[in-house]
């Protein structure tokens, strides 16, 4: 009797990716995938571990999930990710639920792991954080099947203070070029439209293979695949974005008018704090350039409040740069005191109350400039990307200014039925917050 193994993935996108690989490994070896827990043999959880809050909210769902073993089919719950890497131990000895972890660079073991708890055996499998993988491993994807995530590097070198993933992830891996060409055009040929671009930091993509930054180039490749229709980038560090990565985004024409560049702080004071290898000058180059050369660029870009040493006058500039640079999209983060990480050890350490009230008040102020700029989008025409339908002639989709469960929805009306995964060009009639509403104009893709 073949077994069914039913995986849980919290986190980034690059989780995502791991948890594809490692139900193909599973498929390849003879398991069946569940989409449902309480039917589930095995249970997998792909956990961050990156903040205090993705650390509870792993350990609330492992918990949650290990009910199924009283109350379900369930015999073997294993976690995997980033939570397993960094207290691979400690959840052995706290969490008798748990039967087996799977570190971050030991997943493509994930069969073997499976197979030594099947035999009573508690196994732990981590430590190899800059392990190469295997290029020729199976995927199945767990996304629509008209968008994947590709990842095209592993790791990362920026040893920003606050971050602990160098700890969990390793040295930045780029992969070869033809490879990510090859893995895209296989995901074209299973009908993929979007391809949404990842790594720790895509903008550094290249520097270890080839000795220089090779991003722009990997989008001039991409842009050639047939099939594909949107190309995002995601993780874009503001001091790796030159000219020559601009000049790819603006001549590409799959590639979608949209960057995510997480600056985190703009007080040159805070950014050295950081070890961010940048400044307010540069940052505001960048955003200038930007828009210079590809018109109607939408930017995202996250921030951390609360940083150590995070004066209020760090915060009013950082308030009053917010303002003036009228971001497209922004998260804020309170900042996460992580063991193991330089920042844990920096003095002024600020109050948990004062974090939150700063990030309510930056997110006051982008409510606002998002609303502003949706409204600026009423009239006009957009590509549409449908993923779902909400109700009688109404549908939920996305333009090219849009990432997947991050950023708005557009909802689409329309006389005609429409398809998930169609691109349709719509007129915007309303706007929201984050939401806009439009009239399908004609069915283009």
């Amino acid at each position: 009797m073949k077994l069914r193994v039913y995986i849980e993935t919290l986190g980034c996108a690059k989780n995502q990716v791991d948890s594809e690989v490692m139900m193909g490994l599973l498929k390849e070896h003879g398991f069946l995938l569940e989409m449902e827990e309480d039917r589930a043999d095995i249970i997998i959880v792909n956990t961050c571990g990156f903040i205090n809050d993705a650390k509870q909210e792993s350990i609330d769902t492992i918990l949650s999930l290990a009910k199924y073993k009283e109350h379900g089919n369930c015999k073997l719950l294993i976690v995997a990710g980033c939570l397993g890497e960094r207290y691979n131990d400690e959840l052995l000895k706290e969490l008798p639920e748990v039967d087996g972890i799977v570190g971050t660079g030991n997943f493509p073991q994930v069969v073997d792991i499976v197979n030594s708890t099947l035999k009573g055996e508690r196994t732990s499998k981590h430590g190899d954080i800059n392990v190469v993988f295997d290029e020729n491993m199976p995927r199945i994807l767990g996304t629509p099947s008209y968008s994947a995530y590709l990842k095209i590097a592993e790791g990362c070198d920026n040893l920003c203070t606050y971050c602990i993933i160098p700890k969990l992830r390793g040295k930045y891996r780029s992969r070869e070029m033809k490879d990510i060409i090859g893995e895209a055009k296989s995901l074209a040929s299973q009908g993929v439209k979007e391809l949404i671009i990842i790594a720790q930091d895509t903008s550094n993509y290249g520097i270890d293979l080839y000795g220089e930054i090779k991003i722009g180039d990997l989008l001039d490749e991409l842009n050639k695949i047939e099939g594909i229709k949107w190309i995002r980038i995601l993780y874009c560090y503001p001091e790796k974005i030159d000219d020559k990565l601009i000049e790819s985004m603006s001549r590409n024409e799959k590639v979608c008018k949209y960057i995510d560049m997480p600056i985190q702080h703009c007080s040159d004071n805070i950014l050295k704090l950081m070890n961010r290898k940048t400044s307010k000058e540069h940052i505001e180059t960048v955003i200038k350039k930007l828009r210079e050369k590809i018109g109607d660029i939408s930017i995202r870009t996250t921030l951390i409040v609360g940083f150590p040493g995070e004066t209020e006058e760090d915060f009013l500039e950082l308030k009053d740069f917010v303002k003036r640079m009228r971001f497209d999209r922004l998260g804020v983060f309170p900042y996460s005191k992580e063991e193991g990480t330089s920042a844990e050890k920096l003095p002024n350490q600020v109050e948990e109350d004062i974090k939150i009230s700063r990030q309510e008040e930056i997110m006051d102020i982008q409510k606002n400039i998002s609303f502003e700029k949706n409204n600026e989008k009423i009239g006009n025409i957009y590509d549409i990307l449908i993923e779902e339908k909400e109700a009688e002639n109404v549908y939920a989709g996305r333009s090219m200014y849009d990432i997947p469960d991050v950023d708005g929805i557009v909802y689409v009306n329309s006389e005609v039925d429409l398809k998930e995964g169609q691109i349709v060009k719509t007129e915007i009639t309303d706007a929201f917050e984050y939401d806009l509403i439009g009239e399908m104009l004609d069915e283009s893709c």
